[in-house]
């Protein structure tokens, strides 16, 4: 029986044994769902909603503007 050597490939550039490990970051699931009202969107200050968006592991990428229409679409539902 031929024996199995252990890869060593990369997984996203990084190489790791665990492979829900990429250089050290995991992906981490909050408790909470947000709970905002669409006025509490948009006079939040962006330092607050890059924490939010980074927490549940979306972009955090454009103006402010930008930030706050997608974290509303994101989290906010349809009455």
């Amino acid at each position: 029986m031929e024996s199995v050597a252990r890869s060593t490939a990369t997984v996203g550039g990084c190489a790791g044994e665990n492979r829900l490990e990429l250089c050290g970051q995991y992906f981490q699931m909050p408790v909470h769902y947000p709970r905002y009202s669409q006025a509490d969107y948009e006079t939040m200050p962006e330092w607050k909603l890059d924490r939010l968006l980074s927490e549940y592991g979306l972009p955090v990428s454009g103006d402010v503007q930008q930030k706050r229409k997608f974290a509303m679409g994101a989290f906010l539902w349809p009455r």
